[in-house]
Formats: C-alpha cells, structure tokens, sequence
C-alpha cells in the first residue's frame, strides 16, 4: 500500500483534504494546530477496469488496490527551532513514499496567515530541510567511522556528504542534482526532502476557472516535471459525504469531473510510477499496485514472496481483450492469451495468472 504524507502550514486544509480523499474523520477547524495527533486514514483505488473484470467473472469477492493518508499536525516558520508545536510531528511521516504539500490559495478574512502558495512552499521546505540536516548530522559521523574498516560504507558516506552540501545550500533533495544511487545510498535515513514531493493548492470556489494556472505557478516553484492540482478542497470534503449519485451530481453541476479521489491518485500514481495489473475468477478480482518496468516475477512478488521466488511463468492478456471475449479459455482459443517469462515487463492494464512452484 503505497502512503502519501500531508505537510502544510496551519490553516491550509490538510485535515479537510484528508476527509476529502479517505471519507471523513479528521477535525478540520479554522485554527492552528487542530490536529495534534495524525490522521491516518485508507481510500480504495476506484478502477472502472476492475468493477468490468469482476462482472464478467461474476466474482464473489472485489479488492480494489488501496493508498493510506496521513495528515500530521500543521508547522510553522521556525518550527525547527521550536516555534508552534515544533516538527516532531515530521517523525510521523518518515517513512511514506511521498510528501504532499498542501498549499492554501483561498482568502478568508477569518482564516489567519497566508494566502500565496509559492510563500508557503518556501516555509515549509525550510522547516524539512532543517530536518533532514539535523538527521544527517547525527548520523554521519558514525557512518564514516564505521566506512574506515568498512570499505563498503564508502559510497554510502561519500551520499551522505553530497546530501549534506545541498542540504545546507537550502535546497530539498528532492530538487538536488543526485544520482539514482545515491537515493538509493540515502533511503535508509528517511530523509524527507529525499522524498517524490507533489502540492495540492487549496482554492475556493471562486477560482475555480483560473485552478490551471494556479497549479502551473506552483509547480514552477516546486520544480520541473512537478506533479500539483489545484481543488477546492471544501467543496470535495462536502462532496464525499453525499451517496454516489448525489455527489457525481453536485461534482458535475460544479465542473469537478471525478472529484478529488480520482485526480489526487491518477497524479499521485504518475509521481510514483505506479502502474496496475488485475488478477480475475469466481472467487476474486483483484487490483494489484506495481511499479513501472518490474518484469513479471517482480510483479509476482506483489501478490505473495513465493511467487516471485517460485517464478515458472505468467499468462497474460489485455484487459479490454478478455472483456471483449468473455473469459480466460475464449481468450485462449482466440490466441490472444500470452505465455510470457521471466524478462517480460508487466504493463497497465494486464490480467495475469502466475504459475510458479516452491
């Protein structure tokens, strides 16, 4: 299950953005530090792919993949030094696979502090980059001791040293100019700025018709090829309280199309490289989270580690051709069921069977 971590400045909507893609649950209030305690909260992945494949299978059981939230408790400029409730509440967020920052574009005179998202987004990669550089400092040290009689150490300290240049420049790692390794060297240390980062900017109704542009500037602040939407997170929160048919009515009237679920995934999984296979039967249809180019026992393995470690083969076929066939042995006959081994790279949208043995 891959989990995503909320960071923003009090006030910018984490809690309401939280409702908004895990159903409810969290206090949003318009004042500081209303969440002390996470949130952490699961929203299934929708996917009209596998709702088809689970008719067609008449599946007794649907698992769609699943993300996790976790919203943390709002900083402030200083909170390195203390200021508000400090950044210990960082230590929750550690080990998620993204950081989301949420960036308020909204202005309410009854809402305090700053309404410029780019303003914002300095504060806060402030506040982690202190953070990951006092990490760091505490840490490498020992490792380059440790690398002295441990020349396999070396690479990871001389990745540490790097990490630490950029660090006290001010810039996040996720902007420095490091190799694939070198992450690789530094994702034992949690590093947060280490992270993929993308930005939701919380806006109100008002703007809804100029969100593109807004979400264009940030993204020229966060850096190039960034993923950030812009959504007016009150609106969204409202939505997900309705029934089904009430909310795609008022998502529609409104011109939010799917709703903030379906956008914040489809860019969450672009940032992450996550792709999607469906395994399909009587008993169950399933979605399966991977990341892009993992060959087919790498994908195995998602399912269970005796997939992967047992790998013979994998049949495969597309799952807009099977739809279109009606079942596994039509697809067969029909020649569009593929044996494929070891090397082949699973794609989006593939429905697999593994065969393996142990």
């Amino acid at each position: 299950m891959e989990r995503f971590g909320f960071v923003g400045l009090p006030n910018a909507g984490k809690s309401s953005l939280y409702n908004a893609l895990a159903g409810g649950g969290a206090l949003a209030a318009p004042y500081a530090f209303a969440t002390v305690d996470p949130n952490v909260g699961v929203a299934k992945v929708p996917d009209p792919r596998l709702d088809r494949l689970a008719a067609m299978s008449a599946s007794r059981n649907v698992v769609a993949a699943s993300v996790q939230f976790v919203d943390i408790a709002g900083l402030v400029k200083g909170a390195a030094q203390g200021e508000g409730l400090g950044n210990r509440f960082l230590s929750h967020i550690r080990e998620v696979d993204a950081v989301v920052f949420v960036l308020r574009a909204f202005i309410d005179v009854d809402v305090p502090g700053s309404a410029d998202p780019i303003d914002q987004l300095d504060t806060l990669e402030v506040e982690l980059v202190y953070a990951d550089l006092e990490s760091v400092d505490k840490q490498v040290e020992k490792r380059r001791k440790a690398a002295r009689a441990d020349s396999s150490l070396t690479a990871e300290v001389a990745a540490l040293d790097v990490a630490i240049d950029h660090l006290r420049a001010g810039t996040p790692l996720y902007r420095a100019a490091l190799s694939d390794e070198q992450r690789s060297l530094l994702r034992g240390y949690f590093l947060l700025t280490n992270k993929p980062a993308m930005a939701v900017v919380n806006i109100d109704e008002g703007q809804l018709d100029d969100a593109e542009a807004i979400a264009a500037e940030v993204a020229g602040a966060l850096g190039p090829g960034s993923d950030v939407i812009a959504a007016c997170v009150q609106l969204e929160a409202e939505a997900v309280l309705l029934d089904e048919e009430e909310r795609v009515e008022m998502l529609e009237a409104l011109g939010l199309g799917d709703g903030a679920l379906a956008r914040f995934l489809r860019t969450a999984y672009h940032l992450l490289g996550l792709r999607t296979f469906f395994t399909t039967g009587e008993k169950e249809s399933r979605a399966w989270t991977f990341r892009a180019g993992s060959r087919a026992p790498q994908a195995a393995g998602v399912i269970h580690t005796d997939f992967e470690r047992g790998f013979i083969r994998a049949e495969v076929v597309r799952w807009d051709e099977l739809l279109e066939l009606g079942s596994w042995s039509r697809a067969r006959d029909a020649g569009k069921l593929r044996v494929e081994g070891k090397e082949y790279e699973v794609q989006d949208g593939d429905v697999v069977e593994f065969r393996f043995n142990v």
